[in-house]
């Protein structure tokens, strides 16, 4: 299994003057499940390098079994540290694409032209697309052949208003998700907040929260085995 775990370059939280990015647990909790399980891990990003992780994700509440062991993991602070350059990837070379979430895809992934073609050219070749929390962000531009919405019709799930409520930054937030993807003809559904939430139709795997990331991850475990 070659996995190929796409994150975020941006770092600005809006006009805010706060710093965003990836959220760690949303990286470090799928990484473990896919890598243990026997996954070879690819990661990508806009710019390649260093990711920006969201520093709130660091934070000691925000911690996990997965995240602590990421960071002491250098191996996998390696592969963070020198992620490719997303336009030299190619769909051809995986059998599943992996988003995290984290606020940052809000800013860039959503209107990345290599993000864009890279999901409608896993989707063409029947290869499965996960994107967890504020991740299916990156799909709300993209496209099945006949030129609808890749999400129109099917049943997904991504960060709830209320959870975008919850943590006060939806009026800086370019997009609310669940209004994204039901306005893009999609079936959006949610559990309470914060609970893990994973919802398979076909080829797209989506998660609502960060709880929900490494369940995604098994989730396509379960598709790709």
């Amino acid at each position: 299994m070659n996995v190929l775990m796409v994150l975020t370059s941006h770092d600005k939280l809006g006009e805010s003057g706060g710093k965003t990015g990836f959220w760690l647990e949303e990286l470090a909790g799928p990484y473990y499940v896919l890598k243990d399980a026997g996954a070879a891990i690819t990661l990508a990003s806009p710019l390649g390098g260093q990711p920006p992780i969201d520093p709130k994700s660091e934070e000691a509440a925000s911690q996990t079994e997965a995240t602590r062991r990421f960071k002491a993991d250098s191996a996998a602070q390696g592969l963070l540290a020198n992620t490719l350059k997303l336009a030299t990837v190619s769909a051809a070379d995986f059998d599943a694409v992996f988003y995290p979430g984290g606020h940052g895809p809000l800013w860039d992934l959503v209107d990345d032209v290599d993000s864009i073609a890279l999901i409608e050219a896993m989707v063409a070749t029947d290869k499965p697309v996960v994107a967890v929390c504020h991740a299916p962000a990156v799909l709300r531009h993209t496209k099945r052949p006949d030129g609808n919405p890749i999400v129109q019709g099917k049943k997904v799930t991504g960060f709830s208003n209320s959870e975008e409520q919850a943590v006060g930054l939806a009026h800086l937030v370019p997009m609310l998700i669940e209004d994204m993807l039901t306005g893009n003809g999609a079936l959006y559904s949610k559990l309470a907040d914060w609970q893990p939430y994973v919802v398979t139709d076909g080829l797209l795997i989506t998660g609502q929260n960060p709880a929900s990331s490494a369940p995604a991850a098994k989730a396509l475990l379960d598709k790709l085995t």
